[in-house]
């Protein structure tokens, strides 16, 4: 699913996200979504959230469905 639309993305969601330190590699990391960052309903480059670990990215992929 596109992680670019806010509202395909809820808190619970298993996501991968791009760290702000990985941007150039593209390298993703696997999380669960504790909360949404970004307030508009979509960006470009991915809605920003916060894993339940504390890490902060944009989300590149949905994993599992809502």
């Amino acid at each position: 699913m596109n992680g670019t639309i806010r509202a395909n993305v809820k808190p619970g969601l298993e996501v991968n996200i791009v760290l702000k330190q990985d941007q150039r590699t593209g390298k993703l990391t696997k999380g669960v979504v504790k909360e949404l960052l970004t307030n508009s309903p979509n960006h470009p480059h991915g809605i920003k959230v916060r894993l339940t670990d504390g890490q902060v990215g944009r989300v590149k992929e949905i994993l599992t469905n809502p």
